[in-house]
């Protein structure tokens, strides 16, 4: 089988590049889905009579209005509602140092810019912490994950929130993640925080998605199926790829169906497929691109909570987050949980579902691992496309705005 372009995957990367083209008027294309329903990390299902996102909580940012518009010719505004973001995070710490028990506290996300939301001993804790930062004593930036943060924050919010929410969602080995990734976290300014403590404020920048469209009657994912039924036939489910010839830009499927191409978009990860004449070199960085694996689980209690996300550094605690979907789902009840894989403590009458692609790692080795595949695949026709196929952690929105720009350019 012949076509010009073929598309590895079926979620948003893969939708979003296959109808782009698919507007201009090009119909010889392929795209192959190894699930038997689109949409990837961001597929729904229905439960208790709602909707729930079974790779975690996606939604679209209103940040892009480009992106959003190019998305609303598939599922129209109107079936949209727009939301402010409510964000908190949820402490269980001891109020000073010598409690004997912990106590717990709920502030609003970000950390920094709510602080003034604690009792006034511990924004006085937190506040002095922050005024012996690193970032703001000019001491020198640290290499290692877990003393960046130390430098970028603060020793008190290192401690009771970023390293163990931290070590719950990637691992306890921090210090292999790189700090190349943390530059779009800002100072944090003592000045500005002890102005927002007096003001009984936030101040300074807000974190994505402070705005976000959710669907009113759907899941997430009702915005993906309806992108796959566009492109008909030439969308074919229930079947991955099984090799990758870098050679001659082609796939050959599980099914034994061999498909060569003009172009390949790859956006599936790339160690799920064997790439035939890689050079070792490759194959060797592909090896290095690490992941973590999460579990959603449905929990049927209705929470007294107006917040939509609520952030939970106790590792006590097997889950790092939960969403109130009640609180973005019209007429729904109860919440989920997101948890690291390994730390999952499942049961059998859990409404449960494992996601083995969640999250791409940002270990130190990435950035050079990833660029040698994508610059060896590129010669050969072949491009990497969305959180797999560039192994970065994009959000939906932005994973969309990459597909239209790939498509401009090839």
């Amino acid at each position: 089988m012949k076509t010009k372009y073929l598309i590895l995957g079926a979620g948003p990367a893969g939708l979003a590049y296959a109808c782009a083209i698919l507007r201009r008027g090009e119909n010889d294309f392929c795209v192959i889905e190894k699930e038997e329903e689109v949409g990837g990390l961001c597929r729904s299902t229905e439960v208790d009579g709602a909707p729930l996102d079974i790779g975690g909580g996606h939604f679209l940012d209103v940040r892009r209005p480009k992106i959003c518009n190019f998305l609303f010719d598939y599922m129209p505004e109107e079936e949209w509602d727009r939301y402010d973001r409510d964000s908190r995070i949820r402490l269980n710490m001891y109020p000073n140092p010598d409690s004997s028990k912990k106590k717990e506290y709920e502030l609003h996300h970000p950390f920094e810019a709510n602080i003034w939301e604690l009792p006034s001993g511990l924004q006085k804790r937190f506040l002095e912490s922050i005024d012996k930062a690193g970032c703001n004593t000019g001491a020198p930036r640290p290499e290692r994950f877990t003393d960046w943060i130390r430098w970028k924050l603060g020793d008190e919010i290192a401690k009771e929130y970023m390293l163990p929410y931290n070590r719950k969602m990637y691992g306890d080995n921090l210090n292999d993640l790189g700090t190349y990734w943390l530059d779009k976290l800002p100072d944090v300014s003592y000045e500005q925080t002890l102005e927002s403590c007096k003001l009984k404020k936030p101040l300074g920048s807000q974190p994505g998605h402070t705005q976000f469209y959710y669907p009113k009657k759907y899941g997430y994912g009702e915005l993906w199926k309806r992108m796959g039924d566009e492109l008909g036939d030439r969308l074919k489910t229930g079947v991955g790829v099984k090799e990758l010839d870098c050679m001659n830009c082609e796939a050959v499927l599980e099914d034994g169906t061999r498909i060569s191409a003009d172009d390949i978009i790859v956006t599936v990860p790339w160690e799920t497929m064997e790439l035939k004449w890689a050079p070792s070199a490759v194959k060797n960085s592909v090896r290095l691109l690490k992941k973590t694996a999460i579990d959603i689980t449905y929990i049927s209690d209705t929470l007294d909570t107006d917040a939509q996300w609520i952030y939970y550094p106790d590792e006590e605690l097997s889950y790092h987050r939960i969403l109130v979907r009640s609180n973005f789902v019209p007429g729904a009840k109860g919440y989920w949980t997101e948890t690291r894989s390994e730390r999952y403590e499942g049961s059998e009458d859990a409404v449960n579902h494992h996601m083995e692609y969640a999250y791409p790692l940002n270990t130190i080795g990435k950035p050079s691992a990833i660029a040698k595949i994508l610059d060896f695949m590129s010669k050969s026709h072949i491009h990497g496309l969305g959180r797999w196929g560039e192994h970065s952690h994009f959000n939906s929105d932005v994973t969309v705005e990459r597909a239209l720009k790939l498509a401009d350019r090839i």
